[in-house]
């Protein structure tokens, strides 16, 4: 009987990909290039900064001008960190039923908290949230199981008590790998040659809204 959600951050909680994207095109167009489409952009959002660099100035960039480029994306993304970024639409509705209910959530991030704590303080979410574990919060970070079952003690359930929902194979696997119920929501930052059906999941969800049939619905059927 689950007791506790768990959620990865962008992509999945919180739409991210415009802010984002528009980091990514701010340092593109200082370093003369064009823009790139936001529809190009956002599948690539879930990897985080290396993937994004990539994705607008290619993969054979020298270490040095790789990390300066990151440098520069993640400068421009702290300074816009939540212009445009949103709670998925449905989602507000679902914390605050599990709320009511006393069924705690928490947020596993690959995220650097320096990042994480700055974007759920603008969101409002920061005094509400139980357990948040961000990219550098623990040595190892998803997919390895570490963070979720560090997220678990934190709120005080068993790993088996938990679902972890996220929007990448990486989320999954660590759900897994933590022994906890697993959910695949197909809104996220999804490339189409790794559909969300083909990571395994407990469940797949198209809308925040089955969020509730997953975490109270199944419980008092059991």
């Amino acid at each position: 009987m689950p007791k506790a959600l768990l959620l990865d951050l962008d992509g999945t909680l919180a739409d991210t990909a415009p802010d984002l994207a528009a980091a990514l095109n701010a340092v593109l167009q200082e370093e003369g290039r064009r823009p790139l489409p936001f529809h190009e952009v956002r599948p690539h959002v879930s990897f985080g900064a290396p993937k994004l660099v990539r994705l607008g100035f290619g993969e054979d960039l020298a270490a040095e001008e790789f990390e300066r480029l990151r440098g520069r994306l993640l400068e421009h993304y702290a300074r816009g960190v939540c212009e445009e970024t949103r709670l998925f639409d449905g989602f507000e509705a679902v914390l605050a039923h599990l709320e009511s209910l006393g069924i705690p959530w928490g947020i596993v991030t690959n995220k650097p908290g320096w990042l994480t704590d700055p974007l759920l303080e603008a969101m409002g979410l920061h005094r509400r949230v139980r357990s948040v574990v961000s990219g550098d919060t623990l040595a190892r970070r998803k997919p390895h199981p570490e963070p979720l079952l560090h997220a678990a003690a934190e709120i005080g359930v068993g790993a088996a008590e938990c679902v972890y929902a996220g929007d990448a194979r990486r989320d999954i696997e660590a759900g897994q790998a933590a022994g906890m119920l697993t959910v695949g929501v197909s809104w996220g930052y999804i490339l189409e040659e790794d559909p969300v059906g083909a990571w395994g999941a407990t469940h797949v969800i198209d809308h925040p809204s089955e969020l509730i049939a997953v975490m109270v619905e199944d419980s008092t059927t059991n």
